[in-house]
Protein backbone atom coordinates (compact mmCIF):
# COMPACT_ATOMS: atom_id res chain seq x y z
CA UNK A 1 0.00 0.00 0.00
CA UNK A 2 2.59 2.64 1.11
CA UNK A 3 4.73 1.82 -2.31
CA UNK A 4 1.12 2.41 -4.54
CA UNK A 5 0.58 5.28 -2.59
CA UNK A 6 3.69 6.97 -3.20
CA UNK A 7 3.72 5.94 -6.90
CA UNK A 8 0.44 7.76 -7.33
CA UNK A 9 2.23 10.90 -5.52
CA UNK A 10 4.39 10.94 -7.42
CA UNK A 11 2.68 10.71 -10.54
CA UNK A 12 0.46 13.78 -9.20
CA UNK A 13 3.97 15.82 -8.67
CA UNK A 14 4.87 14.92 -12.21
CA UNK A 15 1.46 16.25 -13.95
CA UNK A 16 1.83 19.50 -15.59
CA UNK A 17 0.58 22.54 -14.04
CA UNK A 18 -0.79 25.52 -15.62
CA UNK A 19 1.20 28.04 -17.12
CA UNK A 20 0.18 31.05 -14.59
CA UNK A 21 0.98 28.85 -12.28
CA UNK A 22 4.22 27.83 -13.59
CA UNK A 23 5.21 31.84 -14.08
CA UNK A 24 4.43 32.06 -10.07
CA UNK A 25 6.48 28.90 -9.41
CA UNK A 26 9.35 30.07 -11.39
CA UNK A 27 9.64 33.52 -9.95
CA UNK A 28 10.03 32.15 -6.62
CA UNK A 29 12.71 29.81 -7.91
CA UNK A 30 14.43 32.49 -9.76
CA UNK A 31 14.33 34.61 -5.90
CA UNK A 32 16.55 31.87 -4.63
CA UNK A 33 19.24 32.31 -7.79
CA UNK A 34 18.96 35.38 -7.25
CA UNK A 35 20.56 36.42 -4.03
CA UNK A 36 22.59 33.82 -4.00
CA UNK A 37 24.90 34.68 -7.25
CA UNK A 38 24.30 38.21 -5.77
CA UNK A 39 26.17 37.69 -2.68
CA UNK A 40 29.24 35.95 -4.83
CA UNK A 41 29.68 39.07 -6.60
CA UNK A 42 29.28 41.84 -3.66
CA UNK A 43 31.72 39.69 -1.62
CA UNK A 44 34.17 39.94 -4.38
CA UNK A 45 34.57 43.57 -4.62
CA UNK A 46 34.69 44.02 -0.93
CA UNK A 47 38.17 41.58 -0.28
CA UNK A 48 40.19 44.50 -0.07
CA UNK A 49 37.85 46.54 1.88
CA UNK A 50 37.69 43.70 3.95
CA UNK A 51 41.17 43.03 4.46
CA UNK A 52 41.35 46.71 5.58
CA UNK A 53 38.64 46.28 8.07
CA UNK A 54 40.42 43.14 10.02
CA UNK A 55 43.76 43.71 9.10
CA UNK A 56 44.49 40.92 7.67
CA UNK A 57 46.60 39.77 4.65
CA UNK A 58 45.71 39.25 1.18
CA UNK A 59 45.75 35.12 1.60
CA UNK A 60 43.69 35.04 5.06
CA UNK A 61 40.60 37.64 3.44
CA UNK A 62 40.64 35.52 0.46
CA UNK A 63 39.48 32.32 2.36
CA UNK A 64 36.36 34.50 2.87
CA UNK A 65 35.62 33.55 -0.87
CA UNK A 66 37.53 30.15 -0.59
CA UNK A 67 35.30 29.03 1.90
CA UNK A 68 32.12 29.51 0.67
CA UNK A 69 33.39 27.96 -2.92
CA UNK A 70 34.25 24.87 -1.22
CA UNK A 71 31.54 24.31 0.65
CA UNK A 72 28.84 25.73 -2.39
CA UNK A 73 30.83 22.53 -4.33
CA UNK A 74 31.00 20.04 -1.47
CA UNK A 75 26.94 19.84 -1.65
CA UNK A 76 26.27 19.90 -5.50
CA UNK A 77 26.46 16.19 -5.25
CA UNK A 78 24.28 15.18 -2.54
CA UNK A 79 21.52 17.77 -3.50
CA UNK A 80 19.84 14.87 -5.99
CA UNK A 81 19.77 12.73 -3.23
CA UNK A 82 18.21 15.39 -0.95
CA UNK A 83 15.11 16.25 -3.47
CA UNK A 84 14.75 12.14 -4.00
CA UNK A 85 14.96 11.40 -0.32
CA UNK A 86 12.90 14.41 0.97
CA UNK A 87 10.80 15.91 -1.77
CA UNK A 88 12.24 18.92 -4.09
CA UNK A 89 10.21 21.72 -2.20
CA UNK A 90 11.57 20.46 1.46
CA UNK A 91 15.02 20.44 0.05
CA UNK A 92 15.05 24.33 -1.46
CA UNK A 93 13.69 24.99 1.70
CA UNK A 94 16.23 24.04 3.46
CA UNK A 95 18.75 25.40 1.46
CA UNK A 96 17.02 28.74 1.57
CA UNK A 97 17.27 28.24 5.06
CA UNK A 98 20.75 27.20 5.93
CA UNK A 99 21.65 30.37 3.25
CA UNK A 100 19.43 32.33 5.09
CA UNK A 101 20.81 31.63 8.56
CA UNK A 102 24.60 31.71 6.66
CA UNK A 103 23.74 35.45 5.51
CA UNK A 104 22.47 36.54 9.02
CA UNK A 105 25.26 35.06 11.09
CA UNK A 106 28.06 36.65 8.25
CA UNK A 107 26.49 40.48 8.86
CA UNK A 108 26.33 39.89 12.71
CA UNK A 109 30.10 39.17 12.45
CA UNK A 110 33.11 40.43 14.16
CA UNK A 111 36.20 38.72 13.16
CA UNK A 112 37.61 37.63 10.52
CA UNK A 113 37.61 33.91 11.34
CA UNK A 114 33.98 34.16 12.09
CA UNK A 115 33.46 35.28 8.95
CA UNK A 116 35.10 32.65 7.07
CA UNK A 117 33.38 29.98 9.25
CA UNK A 118 29.50 31.66 8.72
CA UNK A 119 30.29 31.70 5.07
CA UNK A 120 31.12 28.27 4.93
CA UNK A 121 27.35 27.78 6.37
CA UNK A 122 26.30 30.15 3.64
CA UNK A 123 28.20 28.27 1.22
CA UNK A 124 26.20 25.22 2.30
CA UNK A 125 22.53 26.57 0.94
CA UNK A 126 23.91 27.92 -1.90
CA UNK A 127 25.52 25.31 -3.49
CA UNK A 128 22.09 23.45 -3.40
CA UNK A 129 20.03 26.31 -3.95
CA UNK A 130 20.93 25.27 -8.40
CA UNK A 131 20.83 21.97 -8.78
CA UNK A 132 17.62 21.78 -6.69
CA UNK A 133 16.18 24.37 -8.62
CA UNK A 134 16.88 22.47 -12.21
CA UNK A 135 15.12 19.88 -10.81
CA UNK A 136 12.19 21.22 -10.01
CA UNK A 137 12.12 23.51 -12.91
CA UNK A 138 12.32 20.24 -15.22
CA UNK A 139 9.92 18.40 -13.59
CA UNK A 140 7.21 20.79 -13.58
CA UNK A 141 7.97 22.39 -17.03
CA UNK A 142 8.24 19.76 -19.01
CA UNK A 143 10.36 19.16 -22.00
CA UNK A 144 7.76 21.54 -24.21
CA UNK A 145 8.20 24.58 -21.75
CA UNK A 146 11.13 24.32 -20.32
CA UNK A 147 12.92 27.02 -22.25
CA UNK A 148 10.20 28.73 -20.86
CA UNK A 149 11.24 27.96 -17.47
CA UNK A 150 14.70 27.88 -17.34
CA UNK A 151 14.45 31.19 -18.62
CA UNK A 152 12.23 32.83 -16.05
CA UNK A 153 14.83 31.47 -13.31
CA UNK A 154 18.18 32.22 -15.10
CA UNK A 155 17.35 35.93 -16.14
CA UNK A 156 18.00 37.28 -12.39
CA UNK A 157 21.02 34.81 -12.27
CA UNK A 158 22.78 36.54 -15.07
CA UNK A 159 21.80 40.16 -13.86
CA UNK A 160 22.76 39.36 -10.03
CA UNK A 161 26.70 38.93 -10.65
CA UNK A 162 26.26 42.08 -12.68
CA UNK A 163 23.93 44.10 -10.35
CA UNK A 164 26.12 42.95 -7.42
CA UNK A 165 29.12 45.37 -8.24
CA UNK A 166 26.15 48.02 -8.01
CA UNK A 167 25.30 47.21 -5.06
CA UNK A 168 28.44 46.45 -3.40
CA UNK A 169 30.12 49.28 -4.41
CA UNK A 170 26.92 51.60 -2.70
CA UNK A 171 26.82 49.27 -0.17
CA UNK A 172 30.97 50.15 1.05
CA UNK A 173 30.30 53.84 0.16
CA UNK A 174 26.96 54.51 2.33
CA UNK A 175 26.99 51.69 5.10
CA UNK A 176 28.68 49.17 7.10
CA UNK A 177 29.99 46.02 5.19
CA UNK A 178 27.76 44.31 7.41
CA UNK A 179 24.69 45.16 4.73
CA UNK A 180 26.92 42.85 2.02
CA UNK A 181 25.56 40.02 3.71
CA UNK A 182 22.06 41.27 5.77
CA UNK A 183 20.54 42.74 2.52
CA UNK A 184 20.01 38.79 1.67
CA UNK A 185 17.82 38.25 5.11
CA UNK A 186 14.43 39.91 3.29
CA UNK A 187 14.66 38.41 0.14
CA UNK A 188 15.48 35.10 1.41
CA UNK A 189 12.52 35.33 4.13
CA UNK A 190 10.54 36.37 0.78
CA UNK A 191 11.48 33.39 -0.96
CA UNK A 192 11.25 31.14 1.77
CA UNK A 193 7.51 32.28 2.04
CA UNK A 194 6.07 32.28 -1.14
CA UNK A 195 8.21 28.70 -1.77
CA UNK A 196 6.06 27.10 0.52
CA UNK A 197 2.68 28.35 -0.36
CA UNK A 198 3.43 27.93 -4.85
CA UNK A 199 6.17 25.22 -4.82
CA UNK A 200 4.76 21.66 -5.97
CA UNK A 201 4.93 19.07 -3.31
CA UNK A 202 6.49 15.93 -4.49
CA UNK A 203 6.84 12.98 -2.60
CA UNK A 204 9.67 11.55 -0.74
CA UNK A 205 11.80 8.11 -1.57
CA UNK A 206 11.75 6.83 1.98
CA UNK A 207 13.80 3.65 1.01
CA UNK A 208 16.15 5.71 -1.20
CA UNK A 209 19.76 4.87 0.26
CA UNK A 210 22.39 7.59 0.12
CA UNK A 211 25.72 5.92 -1.99
CA UNK A 212 28.20 6.75 0.74
CA UNK A 213 31.12 5.37 -1.50
CA UNK A 214 29.84 7.94 -4.52
CA UNK A 215 29.58 10.29 -2.06
CA UNK A 216 33.28 9.93 -0.25
CA UNK A 217 34.59 9.58 -4.03
CA UNK A 218 32.58 12.54 -5.33
CA UNK A 219 32.27 15.29 -2.97
CA UNK A 220 36.48 15.01 -1.95
CA UNK A 221 37.17 15.19 -5.28
CA UNK A 222 34.65 18.42 -6.95
CA UNK A 223 35.93 20.57 -3.72
CA UNK A 224 40.06 19.21 -4.84
CA UNK A 225 39.39 20.10 -8.52
CA UNK A 226 38.06 23.62 -6.91
CA UNK A 227 40.52 24.52 -4.52
CA UNK A 228 43.12 23.68 -6.99
CA UNK A 229 41.63 25.66 -9.66
CA UNK A 230 41.44 28.66 -7.35
CA UNK A 231 45.12 27.87 -6.49
CA UNK A 232 46.06 28.34 -10.42
CA UNK A 233 45.84 32.14 -10.40
CA UNK A 234 48.61 32.24 -7.78
CA UNK A 235 51.92 33.53 -8.48
CA UNK A 236 53.40 30.55 -9.90
CA UNK A 237 50.24 29.21 -11.49
CA UNK A 238 50.46 25.10 -12.33
CA UNK A 239 53.45 24.91 -11.06
CA UNK A 240 52.62 25.63 -7.20
CA UNK A 241 51.94 22.63 -5.23
CA UNK A 242 48.73 23.87 -3.80
CA UNK A 243 47.40 23.79 -7.62
CA UNK A 244 48.51 20.64 -9.16
CA UNK A 245 48.56 18.15 -6.03
CA UNK A 246 44.53 19.08 -5.79
CA UNK A 247 44.08 18.92 -8.93
CA UNK A 248 45.63 15.19 -9.46
CA UNK A 249 44.14 14.19 -6.53
CA UNK A 250 40.49 15.40 -7.09
CA UNK A 251 41.00 14.19 -10.55
CA UNK A 252 41.95 10.59 -9.24
CA UNK A 253 39.27 10.73 -6.89
CA UNK A 254 36.66 11.78 -10.29
CA UNK A 255 38.15 8.86 -12.16
CA UNK A 256 37.28 6.30 -9.14
CA UNK A 257 33.62 7.69 -8.88
CA UNK A 258 33.08 7.40 -12.84
CA UNK A 259 34.33 3.50 -12.08
CA UNK A 260 32.28 3.26 -9.59
CA UNK A 261 28.91 4.93 -11.10
CA UNK A 262 29.23 2.66 -14.25
CA UNK A 263 29.44 -0.61 -12.27
CA UNK A 264 26.38 0.32 -10.14
CA UNK A 265 22.68 -0.23 -10.73
CA UNK A 266 21.20 3.03 -9.57
CA UNK A 267 23.75 5.62 -8.36
CA UNK A 268 22.21 7.84 -5.73
CA UNK A 269 24.15 10.56 -6.61
CA UNK A 270 25.20 11.72 -10.30
CA UNK A 271 25.21 9.13 -13.33
CA UNK A 272 27.67 10.14 -15.59
CA UNK A 273 26.17 7.64 -17.86
CA UNK A 274 24.15 11.06 -18.51
CA UNK A 275 27.19 12.45 -20.24
CA UNK A 276 27.14 9.78 -22.92
CA UNK A 277 23.62 11.14 -24.09
CA UNK A 278 24.29 13.42 -27.03
CA UNK A 279 21.98 16.15 -25.47
CA UNK A 280 23.41 16.21 -22.30
CA UNK A 281 27.12 15.47 -23.36
CA UNK A 282 27.13 18.32 -25.50
CA UNK A 283 25.00 20.87 -23.29
CA UNK A 284 27.73 20.44 -20.67
CA UNK A 285 30.60 20.62 -22.85
CA UNK A 286 29.60 23.84 -23.91
CA UNK A 287 28.53 25.36 -20.26
CA UNK A 288 32.44 23.83 -19.51
CA UNK A 289 33.63 25.57 -22.66
CA UNK A 290 31.60 29.20 -21.52
CA UNK A 291 33.93 28.97 -18.62
CA UNK A 292 36.71 30.40 -21.08
CA UNK A 293 34.49 32.71 -22.54
CA UNK A 294 31.97 34.48 -21.17
CA UNK A 295 32.65 33.70 -17.70
CA UNK A 296 36.21 34.87 -18.11
CA UNK A 297 34.85 38.59 -19.41
CA UNK A 298 32.82 38.88 -16.27
CA UNK A 299 35.82 38.38 -14.30
CA UNK A 300 38.41 40.55 -16.49
CA UNK A 301 36.12 43.52 -17.53
CA UNK A 302 35.88 44.83 -13.53
CA UNK A 303 39.62 44.68 -13.66
CA UNK A 304 39.85 46.20 -16.94
CA UNK A 305 37.90 49.63 -16.07
CA UNK A 306 39.16 49.40 -12.57
CA UNK A 307 43.24 49.00 -13.42
CA UNK A 308 43.15 50.55 -16.95
CA UNK A 309 40.94 53.17 -16.52
CA UNK A 310 41.02 53.94 -13.02
CA UNK A 311 37.03 53.65 -12.58
CA UNK A 312 35.60 53.58 -8.97
CA UNK A 313 33.88 50.32 -7.70
CA UNK A 314 30.49 52.17 -7.76
CA UNK A 315 31.07 53.50 -11.47
CA UNK A 316 32.57 50.47 -12.47
CA UNK A 317 29.29 48.40 -11.55
CA UNK A 318 27.48 51.39 -13.26
CA UNK A 319 29.51 50.50 -16.73
CA UNK A 320 28.84 46.57 -16.23
CA UNK A 321 25.03 47.10 -16.49
CA UNK A 322 24.80 46.88 -20.51
CA UNK A 323 26.02 43.48 -20.17
CA UNK A 324 23.06 42.32 -18.14
CA UNK A 325 20.63 44.63 -20.34
CA UNK A 326 21.38 42.26 -23.26
CA UNK A 327 20.68 39.01 -21.84
CA UNK A 328 17.69 40.88 -20.46
CA UNK A 329 17.08 41.85 -24.02
CA UNK A 330 16.98 38.45 -25.12
CA UNK A 331 15.09 37.08 -22.70
CA UNK A 332 12.20 39.71 -23.82
CA UNK A 333 12.73 40.52 -27.15
CA UNK A 334 14.21 37.27 -28.64
CA UNK A 335 14.05 34.39 -27.02
CA UNK A 336 10.40 33.21 -28.81
CA UNK A 337 11.73 33.67 -32.35
CA UNK A 338 15.30 31.86 -31.03
CA UNK A 339 12.80 28.83 -30.11
CA UNK A 340 11.47 28.24 -33.60
CA UNK A 341 15.55 28.21 -34.90
CA UNK A 342 17.56 25.55 -35.28
CA UNK A 343 19.47 25.13 -31.73
CA UNK A 344 22.91 24.96 -33.58
CA UNK A 345 22.57 28.30 -35.13
CA UNK A 346 21.14 30.06 -32.12
CA UNK A 347 24.12 28.93 -29.90
CA UNK A 348 26.89 29.64 -32.87
CA UNK A 349 24.96 33.27 -32.98
CA UNK A 350 25.57 33.70 -29.52
CA UNK A 351 29.52 32.50 -29.55
CA UNK A 352 29.89 34.72 -32.16
CA UNK A 353 28.49 38.08 -30.73
CA UNK A 354 30.40 37.43 -27.66
CA UNK A 355 33.57 37.50 -30.18
CA UNK A 356 32.40 40.39 -31.61
CA UNK A 357 31.70 42.16 -28.20
CA UNK A 358 35.28 41.42 -27.17
CA UNK A 359 37.18 43.11 -29.99
CA UNK A 360 36.59 46.71 -28.91
CA UNK A 361 37.98 45.71 -25.61
CA UNK A 362 41.09 44.16 -27.24
CA UNK A 363 41.44 47.29 -29.36
CA UNK A 364 40.77 49.74 -26.43
CA UNK A 365 42.44 52.65 -25.50
CA UNK A 366 43.03 53.89 -21.62
CA UNK A 367 40.72 56.65 -22.37
CA UNK A 368 37.84 57.61 -24.76
CA UNK A 369 35.46 55.11 -26.33
CA UNK A 370 33.58 54.30 -23.67
CA UNK A 371 30.14 54.51 -26.04
CA UNK A 372 31.73 51.70 -28.41
CA UNK A 373 32.58 49.54 -25.18
CA UNK A 374 29.11 49.86 -23.87
CA UNK A 375 27.55 48.85 -27.31
CA UNK A 376 30.18 45.54 -27.04
CA UNK A 377 29.49 44.55 -23.10
CA UNK A 378 25.39 44.59 -24.73
CA UNK A 379 26.44 42.52 -27.06
CA UNK A 380 28.16 40.16 -24.60
CA UNK A 381 25.29 39.65 -22.89
CA UNK A 382 22.98 39.11 -25.92
CA UNK A 383 25.48 36.76 -26.65
CA UNK A 384 25.82 35.03 -23.47
CA UNK A 385 21.88 34.54 -23.16
CA UNK A 386 21.54 33.02 -26.43
CA UNK A 387 24.30 30.54 -25.62
CA UNK A 388 23.01 29.98 -21.87
CA UNK A 389 19.13 29.54 -22.41
CA UNK A 390 19.21 26.84 -25.38
CA UNK A 391 22.19 25.20 -24.33
CA UNK A 392 20.15 24.61 -20.68
CA UNK A 393 16.97 23.47 -22.63
CA UNK A 394 18.99 21.14 -24.64
CA UNK A 395 20.92 19.32 -21.75
CA UNK A 396 17.54 18.86 -19.83
CA UNK A 397 14.81 18.52 -22.75
CA UNK A 398 15.51 14.59 -22.15
CA UNK A 399 15.99 14.08 -18.76
CA UNK A 400 12.62 11.99 -17.26
CA UNK A 401 11.12 12.77 -13.97
CA UNK A 402 13.42 10.38 -12.17
CA UNK A 403 16.31 11.65 -13.55
CA UNK A 404 15.87 15.08 -13.11
CA UNK A 405 17.57 15.54 -9.32
CA UNK A 406 20.84 13.38 -10.81
CA UNK A 407 20.84 15.19 -14.20
CA UNK A 408 20.81 18.53 -12.22
CA UNK A 409 23.58 17.77 -9.78
CA UNK A 410 25.90 17.15 -12.62
CA UNK A 411 25.17 19.83 -14.92
CA UNK A 412 25.74 22.20 -11.43
CA UNK A 413 28.93 20.44 -11.05
CA UNK A 414 29.90 20.84 -14.67
CA UNK A 415 28.88 24.65 -14.72
CA UNK A 416 30.59 24.90 -11.18
CA UNK A 417 33.81 23.96 -11.95
CA UNK A 418 34.09 24.78 -15.39
CA UNK A 419 33.22 28.66 -14.88
CA UNK A 420 36.24 29.15 -12.26
CA UNK A 421 38.20 26.71 -14.28
CA UNK A 422 38.03 28.96 -17.68
CA UNK A 423 38.44 32.02 -14.71
CA UNK A 424 41.34 30.90 -13.61
CA UNK A 425 43.04 29.91 -16.61
CA UNK A 426 42.79 33.52 -18.18
CA UNK A 427 43.61 35.21 -14.80
CA UNK A 428 46.88 33.08 -15.66
CA UNK A 429 47.43 34.51 -18.50
CA UNK A 430 46.61 38.12 -17.39
CA UNK A 431 48.98 37.75 -14.59
CA UNK A 432 52.07 36.39 -16.44
CA UNK A 433 51.40 39.14 -19.13
CA UNK A 434 51.47 41.70 -15.96
CA UNK A 435 54.29 40.65 -14.87
CA UNK A 436 56.48 42.40 -16.76
CA UNK A 437 54.21 45.20 -17.25
CA UNK A 438 56.21 48.53 -15.82
CA UNK A 439 53.88 51.39 -17.32
CA UNK A 440 50.41 51.82 -17.92
CA UNK A 441 51.13 51.48 -21.64
CA UNK A 442 52.31 47.89 -20.72
CA UNK A 443 49.12 47.17 -18.25
CA UNK A 444 46.98 48.32 -21.24
CA UNK A 445 49.11 45.61 -23.88
CA UNK A 446 48.75 43.15 -21.80
CA UNK A 447 44.68 43.17 -21.17
CA UNK A 448 44.58 43.43 -24.47
CA UNK A 449 46.17 40.14 -25.24
CA UNK A 450 44.34 38.67 -22.76
CA UNK A 451 41.01 39.97 -24.18
CA UNK A 452 42.32 38.57 -27.65
CA UNK A 453 42.74 35.09 -25.88
CA UNK A 454 39.02 35.19 -24.81
CA UNK A 455 38.28 35.96 -28.16
CA UNK A 456 40.36 32.64 -29.67
CA UNK A 457 38.93 30.69 -26.63
CA UNK A 458 35.54 31.72 -27.38
CA UNK A 459 35.55 29.65 -30.51
CA UNK A 460 35.49 26.24 -29.05
CA UNK A 461 31.78 26.97 -28.36
CA UNK A 462 31.15 27.48 -31.51
CA UNK A 463 32.73 24.79 -32.86
CA UNK A 464 30.44 22.46 -30.26
CA UNK A 465 27.49 24.22 -31.58
CA UNK A 466 27.55 22.77 -34.98
CA UNK A 467 27.65 19.53 -33.21
CA UNK A 468 24.40 19.72 -31.62
CA UNK A 469 21.78 17.51 -33.03
CA UNK A 470 20.22 19.53 -36.19
CA UNK A 471 16.63 19.11 -35.13
CA UNK A 472 14.49 22.21 -35.18
CA UNK A 473 12.62 23.40 -31.88
CA UNK A 474 8.87 24.53 -31.81
CA UNK A 475 7.19 26.34 -29.83
CA UNK A 476 4.07 24.62 -28.49
CA UNK A 477 0.75 26.26 -29.56
CA UNK A 478 -0.60 28.11 -26.28
CA UNK A 479 -3.30 25.95 -24.29
CA UNK A 480 -6.79 26.91 -25.21
CA UNK A 481 -8.38 26.15 -21.88
CA UNK A 482 -10.08 28.68 -20.46
CA UNK A 483 -8.60 27.66 -17.03
CA UNK A 484 -5.52 28.82 -17.83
Amino acid sequence: MLDMTSTATAAQAAAPVTDRRLTLISLVLALGVFTTLLDTTIVNIALDHLQGVFHASVARTQWVTTAYLLAFVSVIPVSGWLSERFGARNAWLFAMGAFLVGSALCGLADSLPQLIAFRAVQGIGGGMVMPITLTIVTRTAGPERIHKATAAVMLPGLLGPILGSVLGGAILESLSWHWLFLINVPVCVVALVLGRILLPSTAAQRGHRLDIRGLLLLTPGVVALAYGIGEISGKDGFAAVGAWLPLAIGAVLLAAFTVHSLRARRPALVDVRMFTRRSFGLGSAITFAGGFSTYALSFLLPLFYLQVRGETLLHTGLLLIPQGLGAMFYVVGVRDFAARIDSRFVIAAGAVLTMIGTVPFALADSHGGTAVLLAAQFAQGLGFAATTFPVMTLAFSNLSHDEAPRGSAAFSVVQRVGAPFGVAIVAVILQNLLDGATTAADRLSAFSETFWWIFGLSAIPLLLAFLVSPDKRTEPAEPTDPAR
